[in-house]
């Protein structure tokens, strides 16, 4: 099976998000795909399967279990597809029947994906103590994701949180994963953003595309504005431009591979 790491929202090798693209020519079972995510360990392995002309189907694993959407991988593996192929715009469908629509523009990546809603929520005092996080702005809920959104009022702190991983994992249960947020100290950037998703998935996700599906109507509402540029201050960091248009979510970024194989099954 043709396989391929791609360091996804970045321009620069080793930075950024990896993700492992495996290209199916048949139909693997949920259980060998889990194992191939073990194998590799990165945050996402993504599985494609050419369905007729530009149309694929994906699947995402972690190490841990299967993903319904993640925006790196998918990324990577728009990157591989438009590096193999003469197409200019492909649509991915993901195991729930979301539609994906991807488009190649210069050097970068154009995706599209769904928007949803967050709802109140009340954070445990525990949760706040394990990601060392002394006041909160804002918390919300992603229904749809199982994720935690706080908005602190400093990306300085942001960028110095050092959680106690085993702590936050004790803290709550039934969530995929918390999100923290603060507006941007710089003109380049409108929001800063850390994942913690030891729930789910790994620690911290490097680069996280997947919930700007509700990160990026949440800074929308607040900066009332609808084009964004988003930094993620994780320790390889990234970075991606993002569009609220009604009820669509526009993510533009770019990615690089840093290698090709064959897996043996």
């Amino acid at each position: 099976m043709k396989t391929y790491f791609v360091d996804s929202f970045t321009n620069e090798k080793f930075k950024g998000n990896p993700a492992a693209v495996c290209l199916l020519e048949r139909e693997l079972e949920s259980k060998t795909m889990q194992n191939i995510a073990i194998e590799i360990g990165f945050s996402e392995t993504a599985f494609i399967k050419q369905i007729s002309d530009n149309i694929y189907s994906i699947r995402f694993f972690s190490p841990k279990t299967e993903i319904p959407l993640c925006g790196h991988a998918t990324l990577a593996s728009s990157k591989i597809i438009f590096d193999t192929t003469l197409l200019q715009n492909i649509k991915f469908i993901n195991y729930e029947n979301v539609e994906l629509f991807i488009e190649k523009v210069g050097n970068k990546i154009k995706m599209q994906f769904p928007v949803y809603d967050t709802e109140e929520i009340e954070v445990p005092l525990k949760m706040t103590e394990a990601l060392g996080i002394s006041e909160i702005v804002n918390k919300r809920y992603s229904p749809k994701n199982k994720i935690i959104l706080i908005e602190i009022k400093s990306a300085t702190e942001l960028a110095d949180l050092k959680p106690d991983f085993t702590a936050l994992l004790n803290s709550h249960t039934g969530i995929n994963g918390v999100l923290v947020t603060a507006v941007s100290d710089n003109e380049t950037f409108d929001f800063h953003y850390r994942y913690f998703w030891p729930w789910a998935g790994t620690n911290e996700d490097p680069v996280t595309g997947g919930i700007q599906t509700f990160l990026t109507k949440y800074w929308a509402e607040k900066l009332n504005k609808t084009k964004f540029n988003a930094y993620q201050s994780s320790l390889r960091t990234g970075t991606m431009s993002t569009e609220l248009l009604d009820d669509k979510i526009f993510i533009l970024g770019e990615a690089v591979t840093v290698l090709k194989g064959e897996f043996v099954l």
